[in-house]
């Protein structure tokens, strides 16, 4: 349980959340693929393509190279969605998809911080045109993720305009605190993966939550609480000990990243293999 309220002369503080696996069960991304898959942004050649690719980031195993082939193809695979039509996927599916897979954890923790009067800000690696709905629904504060560039034609031009990972999820973090003043000595951060040991360090309250192999060890060797999260729920059932703030999200990212091709076609392959095995 969080200590005590900020009191107004304090400085301001906030909670830095990753979002997937960390706030939510699954990729975020992930979770839209069918639905992408159904509108014609994601085709079977791009899926045998790169499945094999997106089986290894989907386990944790790609390392910074690999990562940087990835967003670089994914980009490209990218050149060319309507950004409106991805809006609209997302918003039409947002309540029934996400709700059920956010760890009832993570939403405690979230209301405790609003409570104590802490800005919950989600840092994200996917895109914003994913992670922006998400952050309203579950009454963050400010937004943080991947945007790629729009044409004039309201589609994307598969360049990235800003790119959420790693250490640039640090620098994202001391540019909040500086324009908003946030103290971050006295700020929280959450994270499951070892990419985000910067952001972490940043802050004087790190946590590892569901912590991959070597962020664990990271935590273990700094001493940092392991948060273990393990219980979905829908924020429904969860009333009223969960009530969402009124205000929306401040989004400071607007495009799909990398992330969201890359789930989309780990579940085509998946199914496309799961239907082959079945018999004739």
């Amino acid at each position: 349980m969080l200590s005590v309220v900020e009191n107004c002369f304090s400085p301001r503080t906030a909670a830095f959340f990753d979002l997937d696996k960390t706030v939510i069960a699954k990729s975020s991304t992930l979770t839209f693929s069918k639905s992408f898959y159904q509108g014609g942004l994601i085709n079977r050649r791009a899926v045998l393509r790169t499945a094999y690719t997106q089986f290894v980031f989907m386990a944790g195993g790609a390392d910074h190279e690999q990562m940087e082939k990835m967003r670089a193809y994914l980009s490209a695979l990218c050149k060319g969605w309507n950004v409106q039509q991805v809006r609209e996927i997302v918003a039409e599916t947002l309540h029934d998809l996400i709700d059920p897979i956010i760890y009832d954890e993570a939403a405690t923790l979230i209301e405790e911080h609003h409570t104590a009067g802490r800005d919950v800000v989600i840092v994200s690696t996917s895109g914003a045109e994913v992670v922006e709905p998400i952050g309203e629904l579950l009454g963050a504060d400010r937004v943080v993720a991947t945007r790629m560039v729009v044409g004039d034609d309201g589609c994307f031009t598969g360049e990235i305009e800003y790119y959420a990972y790693g250490p640039t999820k640090a620098e994202a973090v001391k540019a909040l605190a500086e324009s908003e003043g946030y103290d971050l000595a006295r700020c929280y951060a959450y994270s499951d993966s070892v990419t985000d040991v910067p952001m972490l360090e940043s802050v004087g309250h790190p946590h590892a939550v569901n912590p991959d192999r070597a962020l664990r060890r990271e935590a273990t060797l700094h001493e940092w609480p392991i948060l273990v999260f393990n219980r979905p729920v829908r924020l429904k059932q969860r009333l009223p000990a969960f009530s969402m703030p009124a205000r929306p999200a401040l989004v400071a990212a607007a495009a799909v990243g990398a992330a969201a091709v890359t789930a989309g076609l780990v579940w085509y392959a998946s199914r496309r293999r799961a239907t082959a095995a079945l018999p004739g």
